[in-house]
């Protein structure tokens, strides 16, 4: 299986709702970094498994609305509690509906809140 990674970062703020999280309940900032995998079996007619330049542009769409910004108040978190495996799902959910790819069976996107922590969502593609 071939795998393609994309990895970019930025600054974006949330508090945890739900329950007593003590900080976290807090507004505050995290450092984010996302890494974006996408995998398959087999490579387009010019040996890509999807074009990187293509990858590349719709993940910096993706983090332009997220960069800078509180999740709380945006949609995808209306009502919820923004942890890093929500996160995770909603950008490979976001990200899934952008790219177009036949060579594409899987995509991953993890994300690390900090330099210890991290939450990850898969997406099976072939279906």
């Amino acid at each position: 299986m071939y795998t393609l990674a994309v990895k970019r970062d930025f600054v974006a703020q949330h508090y945890l709702i739900g329950d007593d999280w003590g900080a976290e309940n807090e507004w505050h900032s995290h450092h984010y970094q996302v890494e974006l995998q996408l995998s398959g079996l087999t490579l387009d007619q010019h040996n890509y498994l999807v074009d990187i330049v293509d990858v590349e542009t719709v993940f910096d769409t993706l983090v332009a609305r997220f960069q800078d910004k509180t999740l709380n108040d945006l949609p995808e978190f209306q009502d919820t509690n923004p942890s890093i495996e929500l996160f995770a799902k909603v950008l490979a959910e976001a990200f899934a509906q952008q790219i177009q790819a036949n060579t594409l069976s899987q995509l991953r996107v993890q994300v690390w809140e900090n330099e210890i922590a991290w939450a990850a969502y898969q997406l099976d593609l072939s279906s």
